[in-house]
């Protein structure tokens, strides 16, 4: 993602850091998105019955116009909080020419889960751990499912990696200590949701507890070895910029001074320089059924 720079604040800049780190991840997209739909038309080719889709929490579109055509028959409501992601979304589907299937609508979640309408594919992607109660968000999202609709729920997988154990700089295993201190902050983010509630993070048995039949889950990889490109190199800065931001105070004096040499855009140590740089991350995806009664 970009670096940031002094000057005037760039209120897009979130949005335009979203669509870059989703468009690394493109080729683990497409297979999610592949394996989901033979989920849905379990093989009977009926892409018809699939009417609508809600891509909720949806970013910058990536994931949106892949259901688009991936159900060509499909109605797709994009939903988000953020205007500037859903303009992305509509720009997105304009050049792809899936406007007139498209749909992006603003909504603030929780409260206004039941004004989605209901659908028969629901995709869910890093949204439902923004939201206290986590089991509340399945049974709402549960509740928009049209009869054999599927609900696919993407979330954590795996952290990504991207430095070696021991970059000459500081005490080697920087990463593993970069992980645990943003799992702290995560947990304590968590705490201060509005509503929030510890749960088990069992997704099929919270999916079954929302009254689905879990049908699978999937972890999906994104692997970019090195040498690493541009988009990726911004990307992980960003990345970094924000873990300095979120966790700077949780590091000791040694780690706070690597990581400020890591985010350097002009030292040769820096992730922007690095020729050790890499890219691997994995998303797991569940994915549960409505009954279908007859």
């Amino acid at each position: 993602m970009n670096p940031h720079h002094s000057g005037d604040v760039d209120h897009d800049a979130p949005a335009a850091q979203l669509e870059r780190e989703a468009e690394l991840h493109i080729s683990s997209l497409e297979e999610t998105v592949e394996w989901l739909r033979g989920l849905v038309c379990a093989g009977d080719g009926v892409d018809e019955a699939v009417g609508r889709v809600l891509d909720v929490g949806c970013g910058p579109g990536i994931g949106t116009c892949l259901l688009a055509r991936a159900f060509p028959r499909a109605e797709i409501l994009a939903v988000d909080r953020d205007p500037a992601v859903l303009e992305r979304v509509r720009l997105r589907a304009a050049r792809r020419h899936l406007a007139s299937r498209v749909t992006a609508r603003r909504a603030e979640l929780p409260g206004e889960f039941e004004a989605l309408g209901a659908a028969d594919v629901i995709w869910a992607g890093h949204l439902v751990h923004h939201l206290g109660d986590q089991q509340a968000a399945l049974d709402a999202l549960a509740a928009r499912l049209r009869r054999g609709g599927v609900l696919a729920v993407a979330e954590r997988g795996l952290p990504p990696r991207f430095l070696p154990r021991d970059i000459g700089m500081g005490r080697p295993g920087l990463q593993a200590r970069l992980e645990a201190a943003d799992e702290d902050w995560f947990t304590a983010m968590r705490g201060d949701l509005p509503g929030a509630s510890a749960t088990v993070e069992d997704w099929p048995a919270m999916l079954a507890r929302a009254g689905l039949i879990p049908t699978g889950t999937r972890t999906f990889l994104t692997d970019l070895p090195t040498p690493l490109g541009l988009p990726a190199r911004e990307h992980l800065h960003g990345h970094l910029t924000r873990l300095r931001e979120r966790v700077g105070d949780r590091l000791d004096a040694e780690d706070r001074a690597v990581l400020e040499r890591l985010v350097d855009g002009d030292a040769c140590t820096g992730i922007l320089w690095r020729p050790d740089a890499f890219y691997l991350s994995a998303t797991t995806v569940h994915t549960a059924r409505a009954c279908s009664r007859d």
